[in-house]
């Protein structure tokens, strides 16, 4: 299970928080950095992040990938003040970079990356939850907001 849940880091956030930004900002010469303090957005989603996969890993016995998730509905560490602390996290990271690099372009993926992940939460990943995890999600939802509340 840990080889599947790596894997699933490298290749999930993995791409989109680091591989993307990180080609982008070499393929426009972006760098150079410009505002230190965007790195702070950027590490503080690293470690949520990591924080994240490891909850998935040890509470939830599955990964962040949708071939193997979460045998467990995670309610615990950020899971308890947000429904989607790694969504958070990716975009959080990707905004470090766009301000880190005063990159615009990258700002514009951060938030098209959060509408999409809005999207894949309302229509795909809660109804599943739902389904699976039956009054437990239910009670879980109810009391923990989607994003911040």
């Amino acid at each position: 299970m840990f080889a599947r849940a790596l894997l699933a880091f490298l290749v999930l956030p993995g791409v989109v928080a680091f591989a993307v930004p990180i080609t982008w900002l070499i393929a426009t010469g972006h760098t150079r950095l410009v505002h230190p303090l965007g790195l702070v957005p950027l590490l503080v989603g690293v470690v949520a992040l990591l924080w994240c996969v490891r909850d998935f890993y040890v509470s939830g016995k599955g990964t962040l990938a949708p071939w193997a998730p979460p045998a467990n509905l995670v309610a615990v560490g950020l899971y308890q003040y947000t429904r989607n602390p790694m969504y958070v996290a990716v975009t959080l990271i990707v905004l470090g970079w766009a301000v880190s690099f005063g990159v615009r372009g990258l700002l514009v993926y951060a938030v098209v990356l959060a509408v999409g992940f809005h999207l894949r939460v309302v229509w795909g990943e809660e109804p599943w939850l739902a389904r699976t995890h039956g009054a437990r999600w239910r009670d879980y939802a109810d009391r923990v907001p989607r994003w911040f509340g």
